[in-house]
């Protein structure tokens, strides 16, 4: 009669987590980007400080529309729409301009409403996402060009609206935007002032990228949760085969239309951000062009990959600010004088980078790792020589 022999741990595919490394390199990793405000503001100023503020709002806004393109594969062009509901809330939230256009919330609050930042990000998020199940259950059976076509539409009319919504009710101050939005503050403390903690002085934009950077992580463990949960393993089902995961059972309705909620609500959210950030909101933030290269965050890093997504994300936040400061003097060191103006051969230069790594890693810069990759690398490092369907 034939024993059954126990397997070794040593030898099954099973992959044991190195918990050392993991943690010598989050460590690394926490070290680097709570100095980087302090490093990066010695060597270049404030200037590159407000840069990495607008990278961690570019990260937030990457890792929503990941939710929407990389987890459940529905192309979404009209994103941005979702940055202005948000920024738009905070700002009819926080600012006077409600109370000096209605009558009745003058008589509630004569000053103005001064909702606190607390309140204002739950309320942008929450009308963010209603705004993006507005969007989904019309395009539930759309897939591909179509739902690009018609997201797109829904991202021009968002703008356009907003530039128009100051007649016959003036809402949102069209093209002018609205202005005396507060900053960000927690009771006494303001984002807005120049803090001293350990003798080290920490302006504004210092305070914002740390409570960008808070942010950025409540997005990304978030995102962690769902993409390992059941609902993440149902967007990749319906990314996959649409058909095949109907068939199995799965709502597509209800999971598309969340999966359109929860990446608006991420929108909602960085809007909210930006909009205390920036003191001022206008429609002209909130263009094409800005869906765009939020969607080029998520293809160049890697659709579907957290890691690769927030790498695009930093990237295409400053790469082109560093060849709009590095072009001219640049040409001036091998020419005398610019030949090209810098903002034409900036964008040259940044279409061009853009277009090689398209050609040499289609699949981004950090993808997701394979299934078969990820067993190859177990076999090899055991010594086995893996098994092939």
């Amino acid at each position: 009669m034939t024993s059954i022999q126990p397997i070794e741990p040593s030898t099954t595919l099973i992959p044991e987590k190195n918990r050392t490394k993991t943690l010598t390199i989050g460590i690394i990793t926490a070290l680097f980007v709570i100095a980087a405000p302090m490093i990066i503001g010695t060597a270049g100023g404030n200037y590159w400080v407000r840069v990495l503020d607008f990278a961690m709002l570019y990260v937030m806004l990457a890792l929503g529309l990941n939710v929407v393109v990389g987890f459940a594969g529905l192309l979404d062009l009209g994103y941005i729409a979702f940055y202005a509901v948000g920024a738009y809330t905070s700002a009819l939230l926080s600012s006077p301009h409600l109370s000096s256009q209605f009558e009745w919330i003058a008589h509630l609050a004569p000053n103005g409403l001064h909702v606190p930042f607390l309140i204002i990000v739950p309320c942008a998020m929450a009308v963010a996402a209603f705004f993006g199940v507005i969007l989904g259950a019309p395009t539930l059976r759309l897939r591909g060009d179509y739902l690009a076509i018609v997201t797109l539409g829904f991202g021009e009319i968002v703008r356009i609206f907003l530039n128009n919504l100051d007649r016959p009710v003036n809402i949102t101050n069209g093209p002018k935007g609205i202005t005396a939005i507060d900053p960000v503050h927690f009771g006494d403390f303001s984002l807005a002032q120049t803090h001293t903690l350990f003798g080290f002085q920490f302006p504004t934009v210092y305070s914002y990228y740390y409570l960008f950077v808070v942010g950025a992580l409540v997005v990304i463990w978030v995102c962690t949760r769902l993409q390992h949960s059941r609902i993440g393993r149902a967007w990749a089902a319906i990314r996959e085969d649409e058909i095949a995961a109907k068939a199995m059972g799965i709502n597509t309705r209800n999971v598309k239309l969340l999966a359109f909620a929860m990446g608006a609500s991420f929108g909602g959210l960085s809007g909210a951000m930006f909009g205390s950030f920036q003191g001022f909101v206008s429609p002209e933030s909130f263009t094409l062009p800005e869906s765009i290269v939020v969607l080029a965050c998520v293809v160049l890093g890697g659709m579907g990959h957290i890691p690769g997504v927030i790498l695009g994300a930093v990237l295409l936040a400053v790469l082109p600010e560093f060849l709009r400061s590095t072009m001219g003097p640049l040409q001036n060191m091998l020419f005398g004088h610019e030949i090209v103006d810098t903002e034409v051969i900036r964008q040259l230069v940044y279409a061009l980078a853009m277009v090689l790594i398209m050609l040499y890693r289609s699949e981004g810069l950090w993808p997701s790792p394979k299934h078969e990759d990820k067993i190859a690398k177990l076999s090899k490092r055991n010594g086995k020589k893996p098994v092939r369907a």
